[in-house]
């Protein structure tokens, strides 16, 4: 939930941590700070609050040192402040830490000469770090020994003044990347404080230790026993991590869709040959055939792209079972699946620590699983059984977007590839994939047409503090996505319902402190919608309806979405209200990058 940065090499190591902690802010955090070693000193700089605080600090003490760590720290032990902040020092011993220490208390307690000066977990690591470090010890063995006595989930970057040549990484459940080039090396949670520096990365494994110098890697797990380091392309850019001209990351994101869209559809579907196929499955046409049960499991945005292409994937195949759990719940259940069950683990990150525990225990029980995932390298990525990548690019904004209309459509490109291999009614196959091909343009016409108009709506509706978003069919997910980008960014309270169960009780909230969001498609459950938006117009509703129908509807404002896409409109259309989020965002005066209380990945429960 935190962001960590470390260098060694032989450039101004405050310089580039500052640089690293600036990139990972989209992580969301409330402290910051550094520590950069030099002969045998120690430079220990924190405060509370953005990065900035922390370069005013740094501006006043500026050091030449080239070894050192930095962290943003989101609260979850102890209030945010500086004493709280990290990194955190035991003697020699400075660390930065992301994860969860669960025993910290019972580790506390037989922590002898250290007194404690936070509330935190981390600390505790620090100071038991510290208690192993001797003379005759080295930091690696140090750090090795005390993660054997850890239970929980860390990613610790440390360094000492007695060692200040090296800077010692190791994760278990809390990602790590290991920058390496001729004369330096980068330590990053996340692979945007890389870039610049390097384009190659060792992505550490749960387990591994690393201890790092500014010309070499030495991989090991807990025990010191020599591990081979794999050595991988970092493939993000420089202009990817930048606004480019946009007042927030979240609009340049919802208006690159067109083309991350391509990018996901790219190689992968054909009109001329009408075919979709994702090539890394691992799946042979056989093992495509005999699935009869798929389960997608997710949180947050990626859990509602779920629910969107499950509609899609049981239209296609209608012998096939689909069932979609939100993984923060499935953990813990003692569910059962069907022997011939696949299961899709959604995730934009690849790093969401119950997705990842949910697939995990999947995999234990002998399911085939496989990745959606839009971060290249990541977790989830590297221990599916097969998969995707949405090729999206990164999302610096704290609410996802074009992760969410990439990561359907490529499950709806898996659905079409399991209908191809049943057997399923080619015309049908052959209008899903025609209207993927015509996706990107649709989404391009009407960020080119609409956005004016969704603007000026957004500033009329800005004032209310609650609202409705309702949909039927694919428009219910379609509606939750909707409702939860409103809340994220804005911070309206904002419920998601299907429209149908509107008179089963929320109904009786309706009145003048809410507005309602209405989508409504142009298909067979049209005068099913209608007819739940005559309920709402009759007890004084504020209604937006956004719809692709032609008919004379009757609300407070209605937004025509012009588009030849019959499917696929929740695509479209989702579009629509995440513009909505971000102008009533901006007309509330909210941080839409970086909402309070967020952070972009979910690494700890």
């Amino acid at each position: 939930m935190c962001g960590i940065v470390g260098y060694i090499g032989n450039k101004n190591a405050q310089d580039i941590l500052l640089e690293g902690l600036k990139r990972l802010e989209y992580r969301g955090y409330d402290s910051a700070g550094i520590v950069t070693i030099g002969d045998a000193s120690a430079t220990l700089l924190r405060a509370k609050g953005k990065v900035a605080e922390l370069q005013s600090i740094i501006d006043k003490k500026s050091k030449d040192d080239s070894v050192g760590i930095g962290h943003t720290r989101w609260a979850t032990h102890g209030e945010p402040s500086e004493a709280n902040a990290h990194p955190h020092k035991s003697g020699d011993i400075y660390l930065v830490h992301n994860g969860i220490i669960e025993n910290y208390k019972e580790l506390k307690a037989e922590i002898k000469n250290h007194t404690f000066s936070s509330e935190t977990d981390s600390e505790v690591l620090a100071a038991l770090i510290d208690s192993l470090y001797d003379e005759q010890t080295s930091l690696e063995s140090a750090v090795g020994q005390a993660l054997k006595l850890v239970e929980g989930t860390y990613g610790i970057a440390v360094v000492s003044r007695r060692e200040p040549i090296k800077i010692i990484v190791a994760r278990k459940g809390s990602p790590l990347i290991i920058g390496v080039s001729d004369d330096a090396t980068v330590i990053a949670s996340d692979a945007s404080a890389l870039i610049g520096h390097t384009t190659k990365a060792i992505y550490l494994n749960d387990g591994e230790l690393a201890v790092c110098t500014a010309d070499s890697v030495d991989l090991q797990n807990l025990s010191a026993q020599k591990l081979s380091a794999k050595v991988e392309k970092i493939e993000a850019n420089m202009a990817a991590i930048q606004k480019q001209g946009y007042d927030h990351f979240l609009l340049k994101e919802i208006m690159e869709q067109p083309e991350t869209v391509k990018s996901t559809l790219k190689g992968r579907v054909s009109p001329r040959e009408n075919k979709a196929h994702l090539g890394g499955l691992n799946m042979t046409e056989k093992q495509l055939r005999g699935v009869e049960h798929v389960l997608i499991v997710a949180c947050g945005t990626a859990y509602y792209a779920g629910m969107l292409a499950a509609y899609y994937i049981e239209k296609l195949n209608n012998q096939v079972t689909v069932q979609v759990e939100f993984a923060s719940e499935f953990r813990y259940r003692s569910f059962h699946l069907p022997k011939k069950s696949v299961a899709l683990i959604v995730s934009q990150s690849g790093e969401t620590a119950d997705t990842l525990a949910c697939l995990r225990e999947i995999k234990r029980r002998g399911v085939r699983t496989l990745g959606v995932v839009n971060a290249v390298g990541s977790t989830i990525a590297r221990e599916v059984n097969g998969g995707v990548y949405v090729h999206a690019g990164p999302e610096i904004s704290v609410a996802s977007t074009k992760a969410f209309t990439s990561q359907v459509a490529a499950m709806v490109i898996f659905g079409i590839q399991l209908a191809q291999a049943r057997g399923s009614d080619t015309k049908e196959i052959s209008k899903y994939i025609k209207e993927l091909w015509q996706l990107p343009t649709e989404i391009e016409n009407i960020l080119a047409t609409l956005r004016p108009d969704i603007e000026k709506i957004a500033k009329r509706y800005a004032h209310y503090e609650h609202a409705f978003y309702l949909g039927r069919d694919v428009m219910y997910p379609t509606a939750l996505e909707g409702a939860l980008k409103l809340k994220e960014v804005s911070y309206v309270h904002t419920e998601g319902q299907a429209a149908g169960e509107l008179k089963h009780g929320s109904l009786a909230l309706v009145d003048d402190r809410f507005f309602e969001v209405m989508l409504i498609r142009d298909d067979e459950l049209l005068d099913k919608s209608l007819s739940n938006l005559a309920e709402i117009n009759a007890r004084g509703g504020h209604v937006i309806v956004v719809t692709n129908s032609d008919r004379d509807i009757d609300a407070e404002t209605v937004l025509y979405v012009p588009t030849k896409l019959k499917r696929l409109t929740p695509l479209v259309m989702n579009v629509v209200q995440q513009l909505l989020a971000y102008y009533v965002a901006v007309a509330r005066g909210t941080d839409v990058d970086q909402p309070r209380n967020l952070a972009k990945s979910v690494t700890v429960e």
